[in-house]
């Protein structure tokens, strides 16, 4: 059977090597694979015939440019990203194309850094585009180094913001040559004026951030990401011959250096990115720092230890690939400063070397923020628990940590007692992400409040602070600030919004422990109308107990069905946050009281049939619609004492401990 594969295989390759087009990337053909030798065969032939096509495929450094497109998060760096792709002739198959992942398309946020190339001017652009959240730092972090330059994406209307800063630091600490690229100049409030003090800002924010005179003297360039269009000079709509992104392309070509590496050296690479194809097992992606590799070139993996560098596996490359435009396309070899992905190794990971054989250095690995938040993962053992899932064991479910662990480096997983696993990373967001993508595979659990990581030096508590920029309607501004003195935030900056009546813009410190569920409570006080933006900005002295920020709880005492007959006498307590027809059982929550305890309900109380002819029906009975808790909201929601049951089905609340006797011994335990 692998004889027919083979020559339909050969027959496309051929056409596509003798096209007009001499530098027409070959693309990758999937097929069923027949048989577990045949596929890397035909592989090697499509491989062998592009090597034969393309001799010199090995690029000259000086003909590489290596970028980074970072920004805060909605100020446009994958639209600009998908503008760059089409203007160099990409066929993008929908808006947002870089954003592969589900998530990412739904929720209409980057969440892991994409590299792609695009051709320009006999030029190779190497283009990384990385997450705005300061959540997925790590994926800007270990991505920086890979790069010369970056195009700094500011929104003209909001100027530079919280993770403006955040990502920018990281930029400049690897000694990055930055463009600043202000976008979104179309629209009806950006002026001129406004551009000109956006620019000052940023000026201010790169000498506060401790930028080096060469990089001070950063290029200006005006765009707008969704029409398609940069300009170096300020205007709302460029004569339709320039309405293209040629200015920021030459842009950098003109301003970031090519890299600095030798093509005479032995090959070395750091891996930066990591991923597991169910054929070619796991490929890693990183930047080659010197040398050449070719397909079949012997290689082994090598690790810095604190008794020296160890080697991982020694093996063969079997696929040399790399993304251009949207596609993935296999290579024969590559040369020094491109980056590339690889197959054939199966144990390196993320932070660890490539080299060639006679090599045994290690090269340097990026350094990452420490984790600030901790959550823990336990097996689901509630009454409802494996109706739903299919990866219900503790084992299961360490493994899967595990792997996430080894493919982001900013999480870390320690085992606990009795089948748990202590997750640590960035914050709430970055944590639910992964818990959505746990429960879309099939796995049951329970996970437990976010609690925030101390510090204790020479006998003092220190606790992490984060920056936050609040955008709100002069209406809103008391409640916001009320809530947040609650929360121990201190007011650093407040004023005006430039170009925008009746708005204010606060600056504030907060623990991170304060801001841990405020996000759904900020979006009902100011009616959605609010913006804010948060990111990590140092360790400093614990703030003291946090004030009264959230009601007790309806706690279930009934074992059944949930009935509309019991909801209609419960409304006047508090909150629902269930529906008539929903499964419930001993300690689950099923809404929020109106006071500060705690509550113990039946919401599965059912009327007593009578022989008497009652006027009303049950039909009649009005239940105002009840709060359902996304992932998010519940993980931010949650106290101390009490769980987050996640299934493929269902979110539901519930208290650690079932029994109410258990939760009445408890209960003298001081809260944290």
């Amino acid at each position: 059977m692998a004889g027919p594969l083979l020559r339909s295989l050969w027959s496309t390759t051929r056409k596509s090597l003798s096209s007009s087009s001499p530098s027409a990337p070959l693309r990758p053909f999937i097929y069923p694979r027949p048989h577990a030798h045949a596929l890397p065969r035909c592989f090697s032939a499509v491989a062998g015939a592009a090597a034969a096509a393309a001799p010199g495929s090995s690029l000259d450094p000086n003909r590489l440019r290596n970028v980074a497109v970072i920004a805060h998060v909605d100020h446009g760096k994958t639209t600009l990203m998908d503008r760059l792709l089409r203007q160099c002739g990409a066929d993008i198959p929908h808006e947002r194309a870089l954003d592969s992942i589900s998530l990412e398309r739904e929720r209409g946020i980057t969440i892991a850094s994409k590299v792609t190339a695009i051709l320009w001017k006999e030029n190779e652009l190497n283009m990384v585009d990385t997450p705005g959240h300061a959540d997925f730092g790590g994926e800007v972090e270990r991505v920086v180094g890979m790069v010369e330059g970056a195009v700094l994406v500011v929104d003209a209307g909001e100027g530079p913001l919280a993770q403006t800063k955040f990502v920018l630091a990281k930029a400049l600490k690897y000694g990055l040559r930055p463009i600043l690229l202000l976008n979104k100049v179309d629209r009806p409030a950006v002026t001129e004026e406004r551009c000109d003090e956006v620019e000052s800002l940023v000026f201010d924010l790169f000498a506060n951030l401790g930028a080096t005179e060469e990089q001070l003297d950063f290029p200006v360039l005006y765009a707008s990401a969704k029409e398609g269009w940069a300009s170096s000079t300020f205007t709302k709509s460029p004569p339709d011959n320039t309405k293209s992104m040629s200015e920021l392309l030459d842009a950098i070509i003109r301003h970031v250096p090519p890299p600095t590496a030798s093509l005479d050296a032995p090959f070395q690479m750091l891996v930066s990115m990591m991923e597991k194809d169910f054929y070619l097992g796991r490929i890693l992606t990183g930047r080659v720092s010197s040398g050449v590799i070719r397909v079949g070139d012997r290689v082994h993996g090598l690790r810095s230890t604190d008794s020296g560098v160890e080697k991982i596996e020694e093996g063969k490359v079997l696929k040399l690939m790399k993304k251009k435009g949207t596609n993935m396309v296999l290579i024969d070899s590559a040369g020094a400063g491109d980056i590339i992905s690889m197959a054939g190794l199966t144990s390196p990971s993320i932070g660890h070397t490539v080299a060639n054989v006679e090599v045994m250095t290690a090269l340097p690995t990026v350094e990452l923020d420490p984790p600030t938040i901790s959550m823990t993962f336990s097996v689901n053992d509630s009454p409802l628990a494996g109706r739903d899932g299919t990866h219900l064991t503790g084992g299961k479910i360490g493994d899967r940590l595990m792997a996430e662990a080894e493919t982001n480096l900013a999480i870390n997983v320690l085992p606990g007692l009795s089948e748990s696993y202590e997750v640590q990373g960035r914050g709430e967001l970055q944590l639910g992400i992964l818990i959505e993508n746990m429960r879309r595979e099939g796995f049951e659990l329970s996970v437990s409040p976010p609690k925030v990581m101390y510090k204790t030096e020479k006998g003092v508590k220190f606790e992490p602070l984060e920056e936050v920029t609040i955008e709100v309607n002069e209406e809103h501004v008391g409640l916001v600030m009320e809530a947040l003195s609650h929360r121990r935030a201190e007011v650093v900056d407040m004023g005006p919004v430039a170009g925008s009546e009746g708005r204010t813009r606060i600056s504030m410190t907060c623990p991170s422990r304060g801001l841990v569920g405020y996000r759904s409570v900020f979006s009902s006080d100011t009616r959605g109308t609010g913006f804010m933006h948060r990111a990590f900005l140092t360790y400093a002295k614990f703030r003291g107990p946090l004030g009264n920020v959230r009601k007790g709880v309806l706690v279930s005492m009934g074992h059944g069905t949930i009935t509309a007959y019991a909801l209609v006498s419960l409304e006047p307590r508090g909150t629902l946050f269930v529906t008539p027809g929903m499964e419930s059982y001993d300690g689950m929550i099923v809404g929020e009281h109106s006071r500060d305890t705690d509550l113990d309900v039946n919401p599965v109380r059912a009327k007593e049939l009578t022989n008497i002819r009652a006027a009303s029906k049950d039909e009649n009975v009005k239940l105002t619609p009840p709060r359902l808790m996304t992932l998010e909201e519940a993980i931010g929601y949650v106290a101390s004492d009490e769980l987050i049951e996640v299934t493929p089905k269902a979110i539901r609340l519930r208290k650690k401990y079932l029994d109410a006797n258990k939760r009445k011994m408890m209960r003298n335990k001081p809260k944290e």
